[in-house]
């Protein structure tokens, strides 16, 4: 992993018991595998314990680690370093994907709660007015509040599962697209399951969880977004390459829908891009995910998979080579 994760990751009690647990090869974290040191590590080393980050671990990688039986990564995907050959060989992989999904979900809420409010548009307009807000600022707005809402959740994911789950303390109506659920399950789950064409026409916010994959590629395309009505809030706190940015920059300009993308493509958008200056869109710095006091949850879930493997037992968060495809 990056140099300097160690202390940001594992908290004083996380540490203590990774080193109770493990036989520590290298004392700082290696992010290289060609060094000496690395070399002489990754000779004796049973589990690679990664995060952001972390090199390719492809071919040549493995067979430098011959005794290589695990793969904890104290990170979201991993999709960006770990290749095929990992999985073909029956090396176990966990992710802390889903501890990672508890900010990536608190913030969704609070972007739909308040982009629901009209608070960005509003706050903006207040700020360069320095009065306070007329019945006409309100009365401009296509509906405000969150009360009675239709939210729809696109991808049952991780992140998306939690964000259902934090909307039920919301007075809302949530339904969810994902072609790999049940009508059942999305019951279960306190959604009901539409096709994505009638969820983003129906929705009054809509808010995207789907992993990035060439078929997601633009799934939210010019004609979908044509879908949506006027007023509909979009949030994006998955992959900026899920939505079509230049179609979607049409219906922003306009005033026709609003959005909140902690994620756009490309990232960040250029210097003199629109969207930077709509009032009806909120920008933010890929910044829902794990950060700061947050990246702790990652390490802690990693050394308790790490635990998990020293007792003998299965992981809880397993990475599965048969579900990568469908996997952010």
């Amino acid at each position: 992993m990056t140099s300097g994760l160690l202390d940001q990751l594992f908290p004083p009690p996380a540490r203590a018991l990774l080193e109770e647990i493990a036989d520590i090869q290298t004392p700082a974290p290696a992010d290289e595998f060609t060094s000496p040191g690395a070399r002489e590590a990754l000779a004796r080393c049973e589990v690679l314990l990664t995060g952001w980050g972390c090199p390719p671990v492809d071919a040549s990688v493995l067979e430098r680690a011959p005794a290589l039986r695990a793969v904890v990564h104290a990170a979201g995907t991993v999709k960006t370093f770990l290749a095929p050959d990992v999985f073909e060989r029956g090396i176990v992989v966990s992710s802390a994907a889903a501890a990672n999904s508890v900010p990536v979900a608190e913030f969704t809420l609070a972007a739909i709660i308040m982009g629901a409010k009209r608070a960005f548009p509003l706050a903006r307009l207040f700020r360069e007015r320095r009065t306070h807000r007329t019945a006409s600022d309100l009365g401009r707005q296509h509906w405000l509040g969150t009360n009675g809402l239709r939210v729809g959740v696109v991808g049952g994911s991780r992140t998306g599962r939690r964000v259902i789950e934090l909307l039920g303390a919301l007075d809302v109506d949530i339904t969810l697209y994902d072609p790999y659920v049940t009508d059942a399950e999305a019951r279960a789950l306190g959604a009901t399951r539409l096709e994505l064409d009638a969820l983003l026409a129906t929705s009054d916010a809509v808010t995207v969880h789907a992993p990035q994959t060439p078929a997601t590629r633009h799934l939210l395309d010019a004609r979908r977004i044509g879908l949506m009505r006027p007023g509909t809030l979009l949030v994006n706190t998955a992959r900026g390459a899920l939505v079509d940015t230049e179609a979607l920059t049409e219906h922003l300009v306009r005033g026709r829908i609003d959005a909140v993308l902690d994620v756009t493509e490309p990232e960040p958008l250029p210097a003199h891009h629109p969207l930077w200056d709509l009032p009806n869109v909120l920008i933010t710095p890929h910044l829902a995910g794990a950060q700061g006091n947050e990246t702790a949850r990652l390490g802690t879930q990693a050394v308790e998979e790490l635990a998990r493997f020293a007792r003998g037992e299965p992981f809880a968060h397993p990475v599965l080579a048969a579900e990568l495809e469908r996997l952010a």
